[in-house]
């Protein structure tokens, strides 16, 4: 099942286990049985501390569990976890068999004193690189409560239970057989959740800090180049954000960074983390910005103001809130989100093999998304409103080759239907004869564009028509001591290089402002 070179580095990895683990098979004749049971035993040759049994008594088979001799197993893995999923079933050996978490004290504390009993269900697929998070999060609540379980299941594996569930979006989390969240989520979003009071001290605890000298609100690319920048000067800095990465994490190839061949954005995100925490910078996530109070003076202190009712001073403030999905904005569009409206191809896709789906947009992303779901669903139709594809000529050769794609030009959506459980179908006019028509489908991927995360500035900042903060070339807005950088900005050309440059260009000119206007602390 492994290969050599896997097997060497998983053996390395497994000469940290610090007790011994047992994998527990629950299997039945199928194939995909007979591939679990050979990465099971190719595991378990690995290690002396690795024992394998095959009396497992899940319900769901095939599938595996991770646990300690002795002990009902708390973690479980219902296909096979290779792809992005294979550093879940790593750190999930390590961690069960005693390897230290490389999570915060705090973090640790918190899960071991959660009250209750918590059976965690996450519906993934291999593809998706949002997924491992959620996971690997679910697994060490696992690991470090008794009270916990968590059970990955592979939808593309199990389709009968994602049809029975109606699941049309991963990650999908269910708790004690209810519906729990959709989408990535952070150990801290998890905990946030379950731990009732979790949010009032976060409260507390922001609203008791000092005035920073550069407030970063933002932790994309922007955000953490203008951190960064600003920390290396020396000054208090701060990043407020609702989590770090920003729409990176929702990106999976990147082969425009300069120096850098390949990536995903997943990995770029871990490394400006690592980055941003290497300086004295306070990094505060699950944070919602909600209103922007300018200072009374040009020495005054500037107020963010949260969600939650805490709020932040700031001697200067970098708006880098970046940008979200556009949506179609028609009747049945946010009543079917995630019950067929889907934003990411490469996540949901896997979920709609042999399907009908529409991608809405002819631009690069919207062209990209229907050639990877050709490979996977039955037909994908197009739909761009103007008269021509705006994507590529490349991309646009590739996407005419295909014999299971079928391109609509001049199309405007007017209404996405369904059955009141599930999308059935997508309504849209031809522009030119006026005419009104509908296709039944069951999936409809959403590639028209990002739109700035910007409404909580309205009647603060100067906007542009778009919603765009308007910045001059130093990142100044149109109040004083606040700068903006990134996709939430009129910076033309939407790239994570340029984001980069520009937060770096904020923090610079808010450094500039500090010193011309009041010493740093």
């Amino acid at each position: 099942m492994l290969d050599t070179a896997i097997k060497t580095q998983l053996k390395a990895y497994l000469e940290r286990l610090q007790r011994p683990i047992e994998l527990v098979a629950s299997l039945d004749d199928s194939a995909k049985a007979q591939e679990i049971r050979g990465l099971l035993a190719d595991i378990a040759e690995l290690s002396d501390k690795v024992s394998l049994r095959d009396n497992g008594d899940a319900a769901l088979r095939p599938s595996f569990a991770v646990g300690l001799p002795g002990e009902a197993p708390r973690i479980h893995f219902a296909g096979i976890p290779m792809g992005h999923e294979f550093t879940s079933l790593v750190l999930a050996l390590l961690q069960t068999g005693g390897h230290p978490p490389k999570v915060e004290q705090g973090v640790i504390d918190q899960i071991k004193a959660l009250p209750g009993s918590f059976r965690f269900e996450t519906f993934i697929s291999l593809s998706c690189h949002n997924c491992p998070d959620v996971v690997q999060a679910l697994n060490l609540m696992a690991v470090l409560n008794p009270n916990v379980t968590s059970t990955m299941i592979d939808g593309a594996m199990f389709q009968d239970e994602v049809n029975r569930r109606q699941i049309m979006a991963v990650p999908t989390v269910y708790l004690n057989d209810a519906e729990f969240g959709q989408g990535r989520m952070l150990i801290e979003e998890i905990l946030a959740k379950v731990d009732t009071g979790a949010a009032a001290r976060a409260a507390e605890e922001i609203g008791n800090k000092e005035a920073f000298d550069v407030l970063v609100v933002g932790g994309g690319p922007a955000g953490a180049s203008a951190a960064i920048y600003a920390a290396r000067k020396g000054i208090r800095t701060g990043v407020l954000a609702e989590r770090f990465g920003g729409q990176v994490m929702d990106t999976l190839g990147i082969e425009n960074f300069i120096s850098v061949k390949e990536t995903e954005g997943p990995k770029l995100v871990a490394a400006l983390e690592q980055h941003v925490k290497a300086y004295e910078v306070d990094v505060m996530t699950l944070q919602r910005a909600a209103k922007l109070v300018p200072p009374a003076t040009d020495n005054g202190l500037i107020e963010v103001q949260l969600d939650n009712g805490a709020s932040l001073k700031s001697k200067s403030v970098i708006l880098a809130t970046g940008a979200r999905w556009r949506e179609m904005n028609v009747p049945g569009e946010k009543e079917y989100k995630a019950k067929g409206v889907c934003f990411c191809p490469h996540c949901d896709g896997p979920l709609f093999k042999g399907k009908r789906v529409a991608v809405i947009g002819g631009g690069n992303s919207g062209v990209e998304a229907a050639i990877d779901l050709a490979g996977i669903v039955a037909h994908v139709t197009l739909l761009e409103f103007a008269d021509t594809l705006r994507a590529d000529a490349v991309l646009q050769k590739k996407l005419y080759s295909l014999p299971n794609v079928t391109v609509i030009k001049s199309a405007q959506t007017t209404e996405v239907t369904g059955d009141g459980q599930k999308v059935n179908g997508i309504t849209f006019k031809d522009r030119i004869s006026g005419e009104e028509k509908h296709v039944e489908l069951e999936g409809i991927f959403v590639q028209i564009g990002l739109l700035p995360n910007t409404d909580w500035l309205k009647g603060t900042v100067d906007l542009s028509r778009f919603g765009e903060i308007e910045i001059d070339a130093r990142g100044h807005t149109s109040v004083p001591g606040v700068f903006a950088a990134g996709d939430c900005t009129t910076t033309p050309y939407k790239q994570i290089i340029i984001a980069m440059g520009s937060g770096a260009t904020a923090s610079l000119s808010a450094f500039d402002h500090l010193i011309r206007t009041s010493a740093p602390a």
